[in-house]
This record gives structure tokens, sequence and C-alpha cells, in this order.
């Protein structure tokens, strides 16, 4: 198993940090950026054609929440089971950088932000 670090290179395109997930730390997933089989993933595929780390980098001037591709039906159905706020991980990433994110997360022992999440300051 591997060992719970904060990593920015191991955060997702949408936000999600891949260094808490189950099946990253268990090897069975090489996280969001090395996985070669994620077409499906809309973000994903918007964020690499923009040459974006993440959503947070995008200039659209709409939300992420309002943005088609960040806001599908598959995102939504993934929220939803695993309870998780991916724009709130965004807004995060854009107010302490990716960095501190992955540190925050990695403290934090978890993939998202839940819905609802206040933002720990400082």
């Amino acid at each position: 198993m591997r060992e719970l670090v904060a990593d920015r290179n191991l955060v997702a395109f949408c936000g999600l940090y891949c260094g808490a997930c189950g099946a990253y730390l268990h090897q069975r997933c090489p996280g969001c950026r090395e996985k070669t089989n994620a077409s499906w993933c809309k973000v994903r595929g918007c964020c690499m054609d923009k040459g974006h780390l993440t959503c947070a980098d995008c200039a659209e001037p709409c939300a992420p929440s309002e943005c088609r591709k960040f806001n599908n039906v598959i995102s939504k159905v993934f929220g939803l089971i695993f309870r998780s706020d991916r724009a709130a991980c965004i807004a995060l990433i854009r107010g302490v950088g990716l960095d501190a994110f992955a540190d925050e997360m990695a403290l934090r022992r978890v993939q998202s932000l839940p819905h609802k999440m206040s933002v720990r300051k400082g």
C-alpha cells in the first residue's frame, strides 16, 4: 500500500485529490494524471487540451458548477455517491494554490471536500 503524502501531481484535473483515494493508495489506479484510459472524463480532456493543471486555471467566465464539461451527468452521480464537492475543491485551489491544496487534503486524509464544507483558514 502506498503512503498518503502531499503531492501537487496527485491533484486531479477536476480538483479531487488522488493521493487520498483508496484505489490509488492500494495501487489499483495510478491517479488521474497518469491514467491513460480515462478518455470518458470531459474535465480531464478539456484541461489537457487547454494545458491546465486543474479547472482552477481556467479563464472561462463561468464558475465550475456552471461549466457543462465540469458539471455533467457523470460528475453529478459521482458527487452524489461520494458526497464530494469538486467545485469547493477548485475554489480552494484558486484561493491557496495547488501545493497548499495538496497539503490540506493530505492533512485531512480526504479525496474531496464534502458538500457545504467550510474551508479552513490560515
